[in-house]
């Protein structure tokens, strides 16, 4: 039965903190059982999140990781809005200088060639999915190791919004999106059902201004959010929360961290 686990800290140096530790043995408990850690970032703020204690952790076998998206805006690489340049910054340029660098061909990124064809950078990226999940020909959907979520004031999660039609893809592993409420438009993300498949999902939620959200789909159940429709068949979900975000929950349901 999978299960949600909410916690909640002081400041945001905390959340990062114990997620730092939560994604190294995460990385550890996958590399000993497969050799690999299949592992998906979302943007906005998560990477720098997630990745200040990361970084210098000595204890990752960067080598053995496999860095996806969970979503990606349709723009070039080096651009602000680029998913991947925040986790370029956030994680993979340290590990560079620190000669302990995740290999380039085990990094998946979008093809920015075709940045205005959304749904050729779709296909072109489960081509890499494919690559990775080499068994693609024998499973239904890929089971990452751990997707790392953000959510919006609207409850969106990857590029997945309010009332959109991509909610309703049940075979697709990774779709296309040309009509984002939230610029830019054109993106590719995810499907709710590949997110569903991975063994763990972290929601990474910080600020007095994800209050509201964040007790919609935790306390409320609130099915017009997408994020409340992530519930991993197989894995569990975890919520990292600083105090500002979980302010207005139901006083049981923040737990205590425990690895």
């Amino acid at each position: 039965m999978s299960l949600t686990k909410v916690y909640s800290f002081e400041t945001n140096d905390k959340v990062s903190q114990a997620l730092g530790e939560f994604i190294a043995q995460a990385s550890s408990e996958s590399i000993a059982r497969n050799g690999r850690f299949t592992i998906a970032f979302s943007g906005g703020s998560l990477p720098a999140t997630a990745c200040k204690y990361l970084r210098n952790n000595q204890n990752i076998d960067f080598s053995k990781w496999y860095v996806f998206f969970a979503d990606e805006r349709c723009v070039k690489l080096d651009s602000h809005d680029s998913n991947f340049r925040l986790v370029r910054e956030e994680l993979l340029d340290y590990l560079v200088q620190q000669n302990r660098s995740i290999p380039a061909d085990q990094v998946m990124v979008i093809n920015d060639d075709l940045i205005h064809e959304p749904a050729k950078v779709a296909d072109d990226y489960l081509v890499k999915m494919q690559s990775v999940f080499a068994e693609a020909n024998k499973i239904r959907f890929p089971e990452f190791d751990l997707i790392l979520l953000g959510i919006g004031p609207d409850g969106h999660t990857c590029s997945l919004f309010p009332k959109h039609p991509l909610l309703e893809v049940k075979n697709d592993w990774v779709a296309s999106i040309d009509d984002s409420p939230k610029e830019p438009p054109q993106r590719i993300t995810l499907t709710l059902p590949v997110v569903n498949h991975a063994r763990r999902v972290a929601f990474v939620v910080t600020g007095a201004g994800k209050k509201s959200t964040v007790k919609a789909i935790l306390d409320e159940k609130n099915t017009h959010m997408p994020a409340s429709l992530v519930a991993p068949i197989k894995g569990d979900s975890y919520w990292f929360l600083d105090d500002a975000a979980a302010k207005g929950l139901t006083e049981n349901t923040p737990t205590e961290f425990k690895l």
